[in-house]
């Protein structure tokens, strides 16, 4: 949980963020479907299947990059009302080859609150093994997210 004495981000703004995620070009690419569950928490549900697959049938490192990045990013986003988060690192840990299936990738933030944010997150597969993990740096950008159009509460 964020330092106490912090203002705490309310629902409003998960929605909010939720509606951001959800009206990114990329996703439709990677259907998926983000939820903010509390102030430094964030869950984005997705299936594999073959068509994200490498020559060699199983997930392709892309999908994992972006959905740990994703639930990383949201995250750290969760915790800053006023601007849209930009990322400027992420190491990322394969720990086992995902087949198929729904996969959750699980993001929590660390630390840091004012220029910068460290959040880390996991990918687990069907089998409830966790398949890759990374840890990610985010920095607040001078982009409003109140100007974005993805951005509102429903």
């Amino acid at each position: 949980m964020p330092p106490e004495g912090d203002r705490q981000p309310d629902a409003k703004h998960f929605r909010a963020l939720e509606s951001l995620y959800a009206a990114a070009p990329i996703n439709q690419l990677f259907p998926s479907r983000l939820e903010i569950v509390e102030p430094g928490f964030a869950r984005i549900r997705f299936s594999i299947d073959e068509r994200f697959h490498h020559a060699a049938g199983a997930a392709h490192g892309t999908s994992y990059f972006k959905m740990l990045d994703d639930a990383a990013f949201y995250a750290a986003n969760s915790l800053v009302e006023e601007h849209f988060l930009l990322t400027t690192a992420f190491n990322l840990f394969f720990t086992r080859p995902i087949l198929g299936g729904e996969v959750v990738a699980e993001g929590r933030w660390i630390s840091g609150k004012r220029r910068v944010l460290v959040a880390e997150a996991r990918l687990v597969d069907t089998d409830g093994e966790e398949a890759a993990r990374g840890t990610g740096t985010f920095m607040r950008s001078r982009i409003p997210l109140a100007e974005l159009p993805g951005y509102r509460a429903p």
